[in-house]
């Protein structure tokens, strides 16, 4: 799995003509998932065709970022800064998953409708529609396709959605790509990396963003709490202990950063304009291109109010049921 350098929960929306399968999906599926379930297809059609410009719109202000970086305005407090503001960010419908077989309107000419929704879709097949699911597939009309018939269903449907939201959309991947350097992004790619990040991130995260100054992932977790992944080369240390001198880190601190051992948070302060002492903690080698990295709560009076993080989002929400 590729490690993607932009991610965030969304919406998971299921189209069906059976009111007890959905009542079944509202059951079984994780319930930190936030689900719309419909049996209409018109009105999932229209739903979904109230987002595009929200997603324009969303993608502009990360693109607004990346401009005042340039400028040279810190991406971490601006990061921070955005998850605080865009509380809705999480109502985006980021996959879609449609029954074939419907009455009126087959599930394919319903994506068909979806014109330039962009979220991923999935297509849900009796026996004798695989053929026409495998055309749709090669054709790029669908991400993916399940048969129905397939045993543990639900199994397979939680590990296709699940892998389908954790997959960079190309136009957010395009976004933040641009703060990284060449070497930086072939270190992502190294062998060994992107699946410890990507179990990291699963582990410990529902949200983050990959930035490359400084190099490292700023990554939320459910309950809002920020912490700040940093990524040093060996090819850094020595960079990161003359920092350190400055910063005032004992002698012995500094050794430790030179072998490789700690990591010190100074840039990251540095970006917080924070006045406190750096923090040293041991570094974790990650993959097999000698990337190091440690992790540092973030605590800044410009991190998300806990009010607003995904669990306390998701508990406002309505109770899942159907929408007839």
């Amino acid at each position: 799995m590729t490690f993607p350098l932009f991610h965030r929960p969304g919406t998971v929306v299921f189209l069906d003509d059976d009111p007890d399968y959905l009542e079944m999906l509202a059951l079984v599926l994780p319930r930190h998932w936030h689900l719309r379930l419909f049996l209409r297809p018109t009105d999932c059609i229209a739903q979904l065709l109230q987002e595009p410009p929200f997603w324009e719109a969303d993608a502009w202000n990360q693109q607004q970022l990346i401009a005042l970086w340039r400028e040279g305005k810190p991406l971490i407090p601006q990061v921070l800064a955005y998850w605080s503001r865009y509380t809705e960010r999480y109502a985006l419908s980021r996959v879609c998953v449609v029954d074939f077989s419907m009455p009126g309107m087959d599930g394919l000419q319903v994506l068909a409708e979806l014109g330039d929704w962009p979220g991923s879709r999935v297509l849900l097949t009796g026996q004798a529609d695989e053929q026409v699911a495998v055309r749709a597939f090669n054709r790029g009309l669908i991400d993916q396709f399940i048969p129905k018939q397939t045993q543990d269903i639900s199994r397979r449907l939680v590990e296709a959605v699940e892998k389908l939201l954790f997959t960079a959309h190309a136009r957010h991947a395009q976004i933040w790509r641009s703060t990284l350097t060449q070497e930086q992004n072939a270190l992502l790619r190294a062998p060994g990396v992107d699946t410890w990040l990507a179990a990291y991130s699963a582990k410990h995260w529902v949200e983050h963003v990959v930035i490359g100054a400084p190099f490292g992932v700023l990554g939320m977790d459910a309950a809002g709490q920020v912490s700040w992944l940093q990524l040093e080369t060996p090819q850094g240390l020595d960079a990161l202990a003359e920092l350190a001198v400055l910063a005032g880190v004992p002698p012995a601190g500094v050794d430790e950063i030179r072998q490789g051992s700690k990591l010190a948070d100074i840039e990251l302060r540095q970006a917080l304009s924070s006045s406190g002492p750096p923090a040293l903690v041991p570094a974790t080698p990650i993959g097999d291109a000698g990337l190091l990295g440690a992790v540092f709560p973030v605590e800044a009076p410009g991190v998300p109010d806990p009010d607003n993080s995904y669990t306390r989002w998701l508990a406002r929400q309505p109770k899942r049921h159907v929408q007839d």
